[in-house]
């Protein structure tokens, strides 16, 4: 049976112009070399670089004293009898029950409508997000690996993964490696490509940033979006973002990280550039968790909205994921397409 691996690599399809060694990853280095710590770092950098990444501290139920919605409108997507054509979603994940339906699952449900000859399932990445939703909510997710798993034991031909991460970093190319042990499996195999790609994609959500937050762009506001941030080269995805938009002329519009540059030190001086009186807040992930409600929106010391509220500002936190605009959707859409094309005969 003549089988193809067909993946979809953003890094290939990057030209010049489009973050040039973004998402490579670290040389490795034998067992015998790798020190505890350098094992802990390269495990902190995967978790930063995704698109939904969240803290362990959100995953500890002890400290849980809000509500996150309700599991049970969440569809998990782990049904049998998938028949040949399988379309899996993989995302981080999140443990907020709302928001996850309204930005992943909504994604999903997307792709699902443009593309109803095949069957769509979803693969999580954070067992640690996937344990704590079994343990709260009694709700069963698959990770990666029973996913792939559960698409062999349905006699799954052909498999097109397509991630829900921002950009091409470590956490994509583990997906990439764990699917390519499973290419024997299929007859054709295609990965889609991350949110933010190329040239064309920064525009696609520059404009759906722009758009969804109009009403705020008055001239006496500025419109800061967080991102998580890595310390690998990916991270050159947000001073791209920033540049894209100031070109083409949102100027009250600035992006800063959790964990990277630019910082919200950065972010803050860059603001105080300008004569604003108000910030509104929002989260450059696809989904609003445990960063967006606390790192962002929280109201403890050192929060963005606590050190904007302190430097004078009227400050406004829209606490929404990328997922949940429709053009966002879309854009992943459209990745599946392509990955569907590359697999056809």
């Amino acid at each position: 049976m003549c089988k193809k691996f067909s993946v979809l690599l953003a890094a290939v399809m990057l030209t010049a112009a489009v973050l040039s060694g973004c998402g490579s990853k670290k040389e490795e280095t034998t067992a015998a070399e790798t020190t505890k710590e350098e094992t802990t770092a390269v495990e902190t950098q995967k978790a930063e670089e995704t698109t939904t990444a969240e803290t362990t501290a959100e995953e500890d139920e002890d400290e849980e004293n809000y509500d996150t919605g309700d599991a049970s409108l969440d569809n998990t997507r782990n049904q049998d009898e998938i028949g040949e054509d399988e379309l899996m979603v993989i995302s981080f994940g999140t443990s907020f029950n709302d928001n996850r339906r309204l930005t992943i699952g909504a994604i999903e449900e997307a792709i699902e409508k443009a593309f109803p000859e095949w069957s769509v399932r979803r693969g999580f990445t954070s067992q640690i997000i996937i344990d704590h939703v079994k343990s709260r909510d009694n709700v069963t997710i698959d990770n990666v690996t029973e996913a792939l798993d559960r698409a062999v034991a349905n006699g799954v031909k052909n498999l097109v993964i397509q991630p829900t991460h921002l950009m091409n970093g470590l956490e994509y190319n583990d997906v990439v490696d764990e699917v390519a042990t499973y290419a024997d499996s299929f007859e054709k195999v295609a990965i889609g490509e991350p949110l933010l790609t190329s040239d064309e994609d920064f525009d696609a959500v520059v404009k759906a940033i722009t758009e969804a937050t109009t009403q705020y762009d008055d001239g006496e506001t500025a419109i800061c979006f967080m991102g998580h941030g890595t310390e690998a080269e990916s991270n050159q995805v947000y001073a791209k973002m920033q540049d894209m938009m100031t070109e083409a002329g949102y100027e009250n519009y600035f992006i800063g990280t959790v964990e990277a540059a630019p910082s919200l030190d950065d972010v803050l001086a860059a603001v105080k550039e300008g004569d604003y009186k108000k910030v509104v807040l929002q989260p450059l992930m696809i989904v609003a968790g445990d960063h967006a409600n606390n790192d962002m929106a929280g109201d403890e010391e050192g929060s963005w909205k606590t050190v904007f509220e302190d430097a004078g500002y009227e400050v406004e936190c829209v606490i929404k994921g990328l997922g949940e605009l429709p053009a966002i959707q879309e854009l992943f859409v459209q990745h599946a397409q392509e990955a569907i094309d590359s697999i056809a005969d």
